[in-house]
């Protein structure tokens, strides 16, 4: 069986950025002829959003040559399993009850606020239920205690505690599969104990800024191991360029070539840091700017400026101390230009 599972769209409005992704990962699961597609929790992004776009998600999920197999998230953690999406959707609740296509059997366990151990119990509560013959597949949104997250790793979140759960609760279980949602920033797969795979495929769209490259889903087929899938969809990607101030080098023909080469739904966060100098540039800081402002217009969504002025480090009274030295010593014209060199990098380092 051939599986698409992706997560964490949060859905808002239809016509959107996440609205027109959905609609490419439907299309992206017809062309590459998947047998189910998997969306692992916070498909919206509010119990509110899911209640008024039910009716334009019903037509998006019918018609389909695969069922859409959807458990809810902490964003959307009152979807009922009893609630109609659309004639292809199917909407599990009770992780006990699987829904079983051939010899594959789907388990979902709805996000709700319980710790640790409680998540345990219901874990375990599934051994008396997987089969042996069948390909255990758990959909699963919560943390992975064995990942270390920061909280721009989860969108955002301000609490923390969101259905957490370790690779160990599943030791001598017939779980072949956990395919998790809750974890936007990147694809993640990790070994289960008994030889299975526990995956994130991360946010298949920047959902906010610090989720910063190519998104991802995970497309694989039973029995063989997650697979990262690259997307054509809107992301974020951080772009830091260093201004050298002994370098005359146009910076801005630096920045252009590095715009250049990111993927057209790139939004560029630019930040220009380093050391300005106006005698090797041969423009004003404001000259600068405006130049850079104009080469990237259309291409960033956010532009920030960090670079000092290198003249705050040669009227340095240490920096000036240590010239005065250096031109105390018979070197040569190429020998004191490195070590003036080194000096100014070492003091940029310092002054950080």
């Amino acid at each position: 069986m051939k599986i698409l599972h992706t997560a964490d769209v949060h859905l808002r409005h239809t016509g959107d950025e996440r609205w027109e992704s959905l609609q490419y990962l439907l299309s992206i699961a017809g062309e590459q002829s998947v047998d189910a597609f998997v969306i692992s929790g916070d498909l919206f992004d509010k119990d509110l959003d899911a209640e008024n776009l039910r009716p334009a998600i019903r037509v998006l999920f019918s018609g389909n040559e695969f069922p859409v197999i959807i458990i809810p998230g902490n964003h959307d953690a009152r979807l009922l399993s009893d609630m109609y999406f659309g004639s292809n959707a199917v909407l599990l609740g009770d992780h006990l009850e699987p829904h079983i296509i051939g010899d594959v059997a789907f388990y979902g366990m709805a996000f709700e606020s319980m710790d640790e151990h409680r998540v345990l119990e219901r874990v375990q509560e599934l051994k008396t239920r997987l089969s042996p013959d069948h390909t255990n597949i758990l959909l699963y949104h919560g943390e992975l205690l064995d990942v270390m997250f920061k909280r721009s790793d989860i969108g955002g979140e301000e609490e923390t505690g969101y259905m957490p759960v370790r690779l160990s609760f599943f030791k001598d279980m017939k779980i072949d599969y956990v395919l998790a949602g809750h974890f936007h920033t990147r694809f993640d797969i990790r070994q289960l104990p008994d030889g299975g795979y526990f995956v994130y495929p991360g946010s298949p769209v920047s959902i906010t800024r610090r989720e910063t490259g190519r998104r991802k889903v995970n497309i694989f087929e039973t029995g063989k191991p997650p697979a990262e899938y690259l997307l054509h969809s809107p992301h974020y990607e951080e772009v830091i360029t260093i201004l050298d101030p002994l370098d005359n080098t146009d910076p801005t023909t630096n920045i252009e070539e590095r715009l250049s080469n990111l993927h057209p739904q790139a939004k560029v966060l630019l930040t220009v840091g380093g050391y300005f100098n106006k005698d090797l540039i041969g423009r004003s800081e404001k000259e600068l700017v405006d130049q850079i402002a104009a080469a990237t217009r259309g291409h960033c969504e956010d532009v920030r400026y960090e670079f000092r002025d290198i003249r705050h480090i040669l009227a340095d009274d240490l920096f000036s101390s240590f010239i005065k030295k250096l031109d105390s010593y018979d070197f040569d014209t190429q020998k004191r230009h490195q070590i003036r060199e080194l000096t100014i990098r070492a003091m940029m380092e310092a002054n950080k």
